[in-house]
């Protein structure tokens, strides 16, 4: 990969990558929704949990050295432990429409949808649902609202989500290059940490910002040390440390493996700690998926150096579409 300038793709969201949809549904009574990435096309997959207290669907699966490294969507739900079921509502979708990993003259194809949840049971909606918990059906209706338009701040996984002291949600952003590369981002954010600068409006993510996406706050012009601050000023320590999570799905047109998947995932990790203060706490479950189309062919001569950067591109990314729920989140509340 060339080095050459990033700016927003055409929507700033990650639909801008070539075959990704995204499917949103909130159900306002519980305070809950789920979001769900479809790929037009299987797709090369990988993940990065790093939160203490993850929940998570199928991520075993993304290992490399398993049988299948493609995957049929990817799903982000609230609802905790009760909303891993919202991937199987995609499944199922998927599965009725013949999409799916089909193992030898197998009549029936096994659709592999990894997901991962965020903590949303305390936020004051109505959880009384008994047996009969509302995901595998929010997860169909994600996939049947699946389009190229993503609603940003109270929407789809984020819909119950709060980051910190502030109101979370659902945060896109996309960066393309001149010579064709795209990365996007999709975040829940639902963090125990702040996303804020303690005692301000400026994001932490704010020198990542592209176009004003997230209002253009800047940066302050004085700033005390960083270390100064308590690590925990801002964040969910003084309401209790329940209730967190921050969740993502990373897509690229550039064509990987399954193995620099997960190291884009882990290197794109470096964004949560670009706009988040504290991440991947004991009480997070942090957790990021990344998405290959294989459109774009980054080349064998010099690629772990253009791995480097494409993980590099995927954090900022995932800077800015933490700000960028926030702040949408904010502008509803």
């Amino acid at each position: 990969m060339t080095r050459s300038v990033v700016q927003p793709g055409p929507r700033n969201l990650i639909t801008d990558i070539d075959g990704i949809a995204v499917g949103q549904v909130h159900d306002a009574r519980v305070k809950t929704g789920v979001s769900a990435v479809l790929p037009e096309w299987r797709m090369v997959a990988g993940v990065d949990v790093a939160g203490g207290g993850p929940g998570t669907r199928e991520t075993e699966a993304l290992d490399p050295d398993r049988l299948v490294d493609e995957v049929d969507a990817i799903v982000l739900s609230g609802g905790s432990s009760y909303g891993l079921d919202a991937a199987g509502g995609v499944a199922g979708w998927l599965g009725a429409r013949g999409r799916g990993f089909r193992l030898g003259a197998s009549p029936v194809v096994s659709p592999i949808v990894p997901g991962a949840i965020l903590f949303d049971l305390a936020n004051g909606g109505d959880k009384a649902w008994g047996e009969m918990p509302p995901y595998h059906a929010l997860g169909r209706e994600a996939c049947e609202a699946a389009s190229k338009d993503v609603t940003l701040g109270k929407a789809g996984a984020g819909f119950g989500a709060r980051a910190g002291q502030l109101e979370g949600g659902m945060g896109s952003v996309s960066a393309v290059t001149e010579n064709g590369l795209q990365v996007g981002a999709l975040m829940a954010v639902n963090a125990f940490g702040s996303a804020v600068i303690p005692g301000t409006d400026f994001f932490w993510a704010a020198p990542y910002e592209l176009a004003g996406e997230f209002g253009g706050r800047g940066w302050p012009s004085s700033l005390p040390p960083v270390s100064s601050f308590d690590p925990l000023a801002g964040s969910k320590a003084d309401t209790g440390a329940g209730g967190n999570t921050t969740i993502g799905v990373i897509a690229t047109n550039a064509r990987l493996t399954q193995a620099e998947c997960r190291r884009m995932a882990k290197m794109a990790q470096d964004g949560m700690a670009r706009a988040l203060r504290p991440v991947h706490a004991p009480v997070d479950g942090d957790t990021l998926f990344v998405l290959s189309s294989g459109k774009y062919e980054l080349g064998e001569e010099a690629r772990a150096l253009a791995l480097s950067a494409l993980g590099g591109l995927a954090a900022d990314c995932v800077a800015r579409a933490i700000a960028r729920g926030v702040y949408e989140a904010g502008k509803a509340a």
